[in-house]
């Protein structure tokens, strides 16, 4: 597991069950268990779990968050338990209830499918101090998910956040197109601009198989990746322990 401060020598895979618990809610049977998927990809060598549990509770669900919060404390107290969403809708209850390792601040909508942008300074920078602080002083790391500009780093550092994690769409998008190297040489300078003001960095959305080593060969110091969605889609066939250590792999060869 990475820790609050420094950079851990190598970047910590946290899995997303998110797509689990998708699956598991189109029927009133219990499985897939999201339980037995944390089990599964923690036994394989994955460093952290994560979740997003949304207000419409269209996967993660409330009793999933703190059964994993409970198994994790039972079974895996080393492992990293990461909490995503929106602070101002239901993600504090979780924080001030749980304590998880990691609260990962996301701005987005109830009605968003998925999360497709970061904070914007200084415009979300007031109500987002306070909250920030409340969480840190329950002893939770706050990262806050952020596009890849550069000059906003220091404003999320300003604010209070331990970490940022970059939103990593846009990267993933320009996979093979002639934007690619100009794309990913702004996560370079965003995560330098992070660390060069004391934040660590961590990354996550859309990262996959086929490009999570690329990225992390050229955005040195990553000390966190949550991946979800490909994660999922690779368990299905592969299933849970040989997709975590296929990404396990991929990290392995971008060090």
């Amino acid at each position: 597991m990475s820790t609050t401060s420094g950079h851990s020598a190598t970047t910590s895979l946290s899995v997303n069950l998110n797509k689990v618990a998708l699956v598991r809610n189109t029927r009133a049977l219990g499985i897939p268990s999201v339980l037995v998927a944390a089990n599964a990809c923690l036994a394989a060598g994955a460093q952290g779990i994560t979740v997003h549990p949304r207000p419409d509770a269209r996967h993660i669900r409330a009793h999933d968050v703190s059964d994993l919060s409970a198994l994790l404390a039972k079974d895996w107290p080393a492992i990293e338990f990461n909490i995503e969403g929106n602070p101002f809708h239901n993600l504090m209850d979780f924080v001030r209830e749980l304590k998880p390792h990691q609260a990962t601040f996301v701005p987005d909508s109830e009605s968003q499918s998925t999360s497709d942008h970061g904070w914007s300074f200084p415009e979300d920078a007031e109500r987002l101090r306070p909250l920030i602080a409340e969480a840190k002083a329950l002893g939770v790391r706050v990262s806050l998910f952020m596009d890849p500009i550069p000059q906003q780093m220091a404003a999320a550092k300003e604010v209070g956040a331990d970490r940022v994690e970059l939103y990593t769409e846009g990267y993933a998008a320009s996979r093979g197109t002639p934007d690619e190297e100009a794309v990913l040489a702004r996560y370079v300078e965003s995560a330098r601009a992070a660390e060069a003001v004391g934040l660590g960095v961590n990354a996550g959305h859309d990262l996959s198989r086929d490009n999570l080593t690329a990225f992390l060969r050229a955005v040195r110091g990553v000390q966190e990746v949550s991946i979800g969605h490909a994660f999922i889609a690779d368990a299905l066939e592969l299933g849970y322990a040989a997709t975590t250590r296929e990404y396990l792999r991929c990290i392995e060869e971008a060090q």
